[in-house]
């Protein structure tokens, strides 16, 4: 028996992936496979910029087992230039943020600024925000649905608090 498949394309997916400049091929493939395939499955067409590890020997021929086609953008295709920069802009100005405001993790007694331990939440945050371009929620347009969130509990119990007692 056959196993049915399901098909489709999503514009725009943003998965924020805790890596460092000088990771190689080798450590980011576990990551894309761990984090990006077991969330969505294989995609037809992955764009990318031209950082070596996604030019690497490895991850091409991925891309060829898996049936992607990896492309990258050109001066012809300008729609394309410049949007992964503008995430990854937004991503540190996130962090930026989350650290300013004095939102510490703590490790035992000690306070440490780990710019990794946030990043799933900041990415939930990112995937549940109205986007000016599109006016819904990432979330909305991948899944169909948002997903409840920690403030709309608090909301509701702030909300149902009498201010006058």
């Amino acid at each position: 028996m056959e196993s049915g498949s399901y098909e489709f394309d999503i514009e725009r997916l943003n998965l924020f992936l805790p890596c460092h400049k000088y990771d190689t091929a080798i450590k980011t493939a576990p990551l894309i496979c761990n984090r990006v395939i077991s969330h969505t499955g294989l995609f037809k067409n992955t764009s990318s910029d031209r950082d070596p590890k996604f030019t690497s020997a490895l991850l091409t021929n991925l891309n060829k087992l898996f049936g992607t086609k990896l492309s990258f953008p050109t001066t012809y295709h300008p729609q394309t230039d410049g949007l992964a920069e503008i995430i990854i802009q937004k991503l540190e100005e996130m962090i930026r943020r989350f650290f300013s405001y004095g939102l510490e993790l703590k490790a035992s007694d000690v306070f440490i600024h780990d710019w990794c331990t946030p990043i799933p939440m900041l990415e939930l945050a990112y995937m549940t925000s109205i986007h000016s371009s599109t006016v819904k929620t990432p979330e909305m347009l991948e899944k169909g649905w948002n997903p409840k969130l920690p403030v709309d509990t608090l909301k509701k119990y702030f909300l149902d608090i009498d201010p006058t007692s």
